[in-house]
């Protein structure tokens, strides 16, 4: 579709939130290309920024840890106190705000600790999960995909991990959706003080006894995290861990579920998961806008000057529609690759993990209802709005029931959904320790 190529007035950042953005981002990223490889944006109301659209500038900010700064310190002090943008943006000691050597520090932590999460124990885990799920909406005959199950998996998958009972799941998903998607100061400020508390409990219950999850092994690992470093990388890989993966299951149950040549053939060579999610990262990735940087200095970059300590924030699905995505069996022809886990020094450090467990939920859910299919025409689903995701607001399906005393295997009676082989990875020695600490 052919896009209006005026420059927008240069005192108007375009907005990046309410419905009209929803519905049509891509209309405002063509808008924002007319000012070059940046442009002014506001991401919640009286807070701006500049958003890198193009491909390459991305890579070059990504990339580039000597001129940009992930310490929002400085920015903070330039915008109100109660923001409900802080939740996503406020510095704290972790390793999405931290540079160099105290990055390195963070990042071993989390990338050795999922190391010892071994996949056939992940796969299993997600089995469970899903047909936990599946058996309380599977008699019904329908469901919405959203809420009853993309964004309850990554929650029951991530409470588990770190070491608590599915019991705690409500709570976690209710602090991180308000802390995305909080639209005054008072609810913003709600939901940090709930996920705050969630994660102070987590980290009680295994101060007082270890066990064979991350929150253990972060503990436990020899770089040595203060409580105050410990909690606060807690909180970041649980929220990035949760909103976008439930984010890109849905979406790509979405695209599978509005275009034929996945379900069409079902029996006979359909594209797979892996298809729809690999189409999901190029063209809807569940975090659009993030990868928050401050200039150390004034910069001139890529033909704009940007101040020091200013806002620039890289617009993932921006850079990736630059390359002509329509060709599945050539994803970005254009020559790049997508920027949906990010880039450089700061890039996802736990990518293969996500991507397991989305693909895995996926090809789940489709075993157990082979014949799913939108319970709505695919162009009256809703968009949630928000400058940071793509996401909608509910995915109706409906299917051919499933009873647990019908003929064959159900979720219900399961070798591969029972507790115990979802959670062998209990059984592993409380002793066993990080790469780095062997």
């Amino acid at each position: 579709m052919a896009y209006p190529q005026a420059r927008p007035d240069a005192h108007q950042p375009v907005k990046l939130y309410g419905p009209e953005f929803a519905a049509d981002p891509a209309r405002s990223y063509a808008q924002l290309r007319q000012y070059g490889a940046l442009a002014p944006v506001e991401i919640a109301p009286d807070v701006t920024a500049m958003l890198v659209t193009d491909y390459r500038a991305a890579l070059d900010l990504l990339h580039d840890d000597t001129t940009w700064s992930k310490d929002s310190r400085e920015w903070m002090q330039t915008i109100p106190a109660d923001s409900p943008i802080l939740p996503m943006l406020g510095w704290r000691p972790n390793v999405f705000y931290s540079d160099g050597p105290a990055h390195v520090r963070y990042r071993d932590v989390i990338v050795d600790s999922f190391k010892l999460v071994e996949p056939h124990e992940l796969r299993a885990r997600v089995h469970h999960a899903a047909d936990t799920l599946i058996q309380r909406f599977g008699a019904r005959g329908e469901v919405d995909l959203i809420a009853d199950y993309a964004r309850l998996i990554p929650l029951l998958m991530f409470n588990n991990l770190f070491g608590l009972p599915d019991s705690y799941s409500d709570r976690l998903i209710e602090a991180l959706a308000g802390m995305i998607e909080g639209t005054s100061p008072e609810e913003a400020a709600a939901a940090n003080e709930a996920y705050t508390a969630y994660i102070m409990e987590l980290v009680g219950s295994k101060k007082a006894q270890r066990g064979a999850d991350l929150t253990s092994w972060f503990m436990d690992h020899p770089n040595g995290l203060s409580d105050e470093e410990l909690i606060h990388n807690i909180i970041l890989v649980m929220g990035a861990g949760n909103e976008p993966l439930a984010n890109l299951i849905g979406n790509s149950l979405s695209r599978m579920l509005s275009d034929d040549r996945y379900y069409n053939t079902l029996t006979g060579g359909a594209l797979t998961p892996q298809d729809a999610i690999n189409e999901v990262l190029w063209n809807d990735p569940p975090l659009t806008n993030y990868s928050a940087h401050f200039p150390v200095r004034d910069v001139f970059f890529h033909g704009t000057w940007v101040r020091r300590g200013q806002l620039v924030m890289v617009s993932y699905a921006a850079a990736n529609s630059q390359f002509d995505t329509s060709s599945l069996e050539v994803p970005g022809s254009g020559g790049g690759s997508h920027l949906s886990w990010s880039a450089g020094p700061h890039a996802c450090p736990v990518k293969r993990h996500a991507l397991l467990i989305a693909t895995t939920a996926i090809e789940r859910l489709t075993a157990w209802l082979s014949d799913i299919e939108l319970a709505v025409p695919a162009s009256e689903l809703e968009w949630r709005h928000g400058a940071f995701h793509r996401a909608l607001v509910a995915l109706p399906a409906r299917f051919s029931p499933i009873t647990p005393d019908q003929a064959g295997a159900t979720p219900w009676h399961n070798r591969d959904s029972s507790p115990t082989s979802s959670t062998r990875s209990e059984a592993i020695s409380t002793e066993r320790q990080p790469a780095s600490a062997r």
